[in-house]
């Protein structure tokens, strides 16, 4: 793959760009400072030279025992242009949070819950920062490195829920 994309990255942003390289795959990977996520995001997406209109995935890694022990990844595809590039944040356990990109593809909203649910990571300026798969009382993050296999959970109610289609919850079913 062209290395324009990581060449452009270390050009506009010498300070926020801490390194470069060729990942498996041959997909172009940068380390961003976290700071400046945000805008090194916006550059990729608005220049017309990069065109990253997608953010197909977004998550986090769990590196136990490494300082700092989190990162996050954002693999970016430009669907005009025929390229992807992969940056990765790294996420002290001190400081878990990371600006928010759902201001630039909305398609980060869901990814960026699972890694606050998931690793603990919040994702200061998003909209709706809550838990996406566990429920509200579950205690820690489920994809840490060190949350316990055989650990026990809070009892919780049974919850009614609203079925859209036919009305209240399993009262109201036929």
């Amino acid at each position: 793959m062209s290395k324009a994309v990581t060449a452009a990255l270390k050009e506009k942003f010498p300070d926020a760009v801490e390194d470069v390289y060729e990942g498996v795959g041959g997909d172009d990977c940068a380390f961003v400072r976290k700071e400046a996520v945000a805008e090194v995001c916006r550059f990729l997406r608005d220049d017309p030279a990069m065109a990253f209109n997608m953010a197909p995935y977004v998550t986090a890694v769990d590196y136990l025992g490494q300082t700092p022990r989190f990162e996050v990844v954002y693999n970016l595809v430009s669907t005009t242009l025929n390229h992807r590039v992969r940056l990765r944040v790294k996420v002290p356990e001190a400081d878990l949070a990371v600006p928010t990109v759902t201001h630039l593809w909305r398609g980060a909203d869901w990814f960026e819950r699972y890694c606050f649910d998931m690793y603990g990571i919040r994702f200061t300026g998003h909209p709706d920062m809550r838990r996406l798969l566990m429920y509200d009382e579950f205690v820690g993050h489920p994809l840490r490195k060190d949350y316990p296999l055989k650990g026990r959970q809070p009892l919780t109610k049974e919850r009614e829920f609203q079925d859209l289609y036919r009305g209240p919850g399993p009262a109201g079913r036929d």
